[in-house]
């Protein structure tokens, strides 16, 4: 079963009630529902009687043999928007693009999806561009392969807030972690630069600049680490040593 939506397809019937509706044939210069969508495919439809004030706009289910369409969803009707009980006469069954499904731009020349629609993209709907009333996604959790984001040869790729700020920049060799706007880790050709204090794992925070010449780092125990004068012997030397060595 899949989804098919075709240009020309257009059968009469008449069939009465709420139930399904069985195929007449073709109208002249059209085509039937088994050549233009399909054994056991949905479809769009629209249901016309020709004399009654009686019509329907909804989605349908062809039989396994095309014979007749069953009303599986309706979205407009001559009924307050329900299915509708046909009376007896000739009706007109044709496929049309209900309005409410058409995707369009409005007056500003926005394209408007609401909550939880969503954006499908590539054969198996693999990525889903959406939001769900709460928060927006980028969603490839169904797919495959990798989500990538390019810029320019000469550009870098932006990660902002909502106030413009940088979260993340990265350009063709370099790569910016930002914190309100302001670089605090900054990739080079040799390695990292920080900007700011680094603490280790919640355990002590080193010093933000460098010390003098032959002094080594100490650290007091509840969680400073200060540059010091090297011990020259004794415990101190040895725990000193010790601690420069572990950093």
């Amino acid at each position: 079963m899949a989804f098919v939506l075709n240009d020309r397809v257009k059968e009469t019937s008449t069939s009465t009630s709420t139930g399904a509706m069985t195929f007449a044939g073709a109208v002249s210069g059209f085509e039937t529902f088994l050549a233009g969508i399909g054994n056991s495919n949905t479809t769009y439809y629209v249901i016309a009687h020709q004399t009654a004030n009686e019509w329907e706009v909804g989605h349908g289910t062809l039989a396994a043999d095309s014979s007749t369409l069953t009303r599986t969803n309706v979205y407009t009707s001559s009924n307050s928007d329900s299915a509708v009980n046909f009376s007896a006469g000739t009706k007109d069954i044709f496929c049309s693009l209900p309005a409410s499904k058409a995707v369009f731009k409005d007056a500003s020349d926005n394209t408007n999806f609401a909550d939880d629609e969503k954006v499908q993209l590539g054969t198996s709907n693999d990525l889903k561009i959406y939001h769900d009333g709460s928060n927006s996604f980028i969603d490839q959790t169904g797919g495959t392969g990798e989500i990538v984001l390019k810029a320019a040869s000469s550009r870098s790729t932006l990660l902002t807030n909502s106030s413009g700020q940088n979260i993340i920049a990265a350009g063709p060799a370099i790569a910016y972690l930002y914190n309100s706007g302001s670089v605090k880790l900054e990739t080079t050709g040799t390695g990292v630069q920080t900007t700011g204090t680094i603490n280790v794992n919640g355990a002590y925070t080193m010093p933000t600049t460098d010390g003098s010449a032959n002094q080594i780092l100490e650290t007091d125990g509840g969680g400073a680490v200060t540059f010091v004068a090297k011990p020259t012997s004794g415990a101190s030397a040895g725990f000193a040593i010790a601690m420069a060595v572990a950093l």
